[in-house]
């Protein structure tokens, strides 16, 4: 009997001491990293600190802001793929990570499918397609007109090659047979201020950054590219509404840590995620600039991530966009 009791002691203290067991009982107990891989003060920083604020009452932990912006996302990502999978490191992740970079790249230091765990969504911005206003055409059928009359004369600004920006357009350019000139910037604010001076005409922008000069007027917004209209900006169409299909885009974000996260851990984020997207204060910093909460489940998530990557394969092929 006593040797039964040493045996069954043992084998409790074992199983209590596990990472499983641990994760169950004890998560969190220390700070949590949240990676964003981009700069300070942008669009993806701000909403990621407010939704950590928003998280911290029910971890009982605080959630730090850790940027590692660089190479398309892909530093902050290959941190957190080669971080310890107990919970303590999750990061931001967006069109760049999850649907466009495997494609863009001929070789990464990660697989996006093999290398995270997908803990939950967290919403996505519209993407306007936006002209100046001295721009020959009051509205999206004219400016579909003009652009198939003069293939190649038209210029767009983007925030970069590969961008959701970027890639919007060439899904655009895709599914209307036209011929649009890239113009690629370095950044939101440069692209945005030469489409406000007229120097390119037109751009596809996302309300997170644009919201205020298309409401000011100094740029025209023709179509959103969301599968629904704006909330900020409901009296533009879609594109769908105006012919154009499959052609859907949006900047999206979601929540990922390292591949082998406990999946009571999972769930614990996930819940408490979906608890700050519910939370009105954090979501009042947001609704303003278009932004739409999209809670998921992890393997929800999982899905669109992947169901995603595999429509934008043939479009950036189709492109010949290379960020190699």
């Amino acid at each position: 009997m006593k040797r039964r009791h040493f045996l069954s002691t043992m084998g409790a203290a074992v199983a209590a001491s596990s990472p499983l067991a641990q994760a169950q009982g004890q998560y969190p107990d220390q700070p949590i990293k949240w990676i964003v891989p981009y700069p300070a003060g942008g669009g993806t920083d701000n909403l990621a600190r407010a939704i950590a604020e928003g998280m911290r009452p029910g971890l009982g932990q605080p959630v730090l802001i850790d940027n590692r912006p660089g190479a398309a996302t892909n530093i902050g990502a290959e941190l957190v793929a080669r971080a310890k999978p107990d919970g303590y490191t999750v990061m931001s992740a967006d069109n760049a990570l999850m649907f466009f970079n495997e494609h863009l790249f001929k070789k990464l230091p990660f697989s996006p499918e093999k290398d995270f765990t997908y803990i939950g969504g967290i919403g996505r911005f519209p993407l306007m397609l936006v002209v100046h206003p001295s721009f020959p055409a009051q509205n999206f059928k004219e400016f579909l007109a003009y652009v198939k009359a003069n293939p190649g004369k038209v210029s767009y600004a983007s925030v970069g090659n590969g961008s959701p920006h970027h890639l919007a357009m060439e899904l655009f350019k895709n599914r209307t047979g036209t011929f649009i000139t890239h113009i690629p910037y370095r950044g939101a604010a440069p692209a945005m201020q030469d489409v406000m001076g007229g120097q390119v005409p037109v751009m596809f922008l996302d309300l997170a950054s644009g919201l205020p000069i298309i409401k000011s007027g100094k740029v025209r917004a023709l179509a959103v590219g969301s599968p629904t209209r704006a909330p900020a900006m409901p009296e533009v169409p879609t594109l769908s509404e105006l012919g154009v299909k499959n052609a859907e885009v949006f900047a999206f974000q979601g929540l990922l840590g390292p591949a082998g996260m406990p999946a009571p851990v999972v769930a614990r984020l996930n819940q408490e995620l979906n608890k700050a997207l519910a939370d009105q204060a954090v979501l009042k910093k947001f609704t303003d600039f278009g932004f739409e909460p999209v809670r998921l489940s992890p393997e929800q998530f999982r899905s669109l991530a992947r169901a995603e990557a595999a429509r934008w394969a043939p479009v950036i092929r189709a492109a010949n966009v290379s960020l190699d």
